[in-house]
């Protein structure tokens, strides 16, 4: 069964940090590359990171070097460490799996 859940978002302060997690079943995560996406009302999904099977990385110019996404294999979970956070950031924050399968998403707000 096909299935992708996110979770780790929450309420930050400006400055903080977060780590999404986003869990998927073996079937589709274990060769599939894995993206990050964010939105925010009356916007498109904004892509932000992703990273292959083989562990290569890539990061949108808004993110890099303030967030790092990783994966684990064996837990069939990739994460996404977001640091150095901005009022910006706030949205709701997607995982894509093999760009097809999407999660419900977790809800980032960073706000003082």
């Amino acid at each position: 069964q096909e299935q992708v859940l996110e979770s780790g978002g929450g309420l930050v302060q400006p400055g903080g940090s977060l780590r999404l997690s986003c869990a998927a079943s073996a079937l589709i995560f274990t060769r599939n590359a894995v993206g990050w996406y964010r939105q925010t009302p009356g916007k498109e999904r904004e892509w932000l990171a992703h990273i292959t099977s083989g562990g290569h990385t890539n990061y949108a110019d808004s993110v890099k070097g303030r967030f790092t996404i990783s994966r684990d294999n064996a837990k069939n979970t990739v994460y996404l460490q977001m640091n150095s956070l901005k009022p910006e950031d706030t949205a709701v924050y997607y995982c894509n799996v093999g760009l097809k399968y999407w999660g419900q998403g977790t809800r980032v707000t960073v706000s003082s």
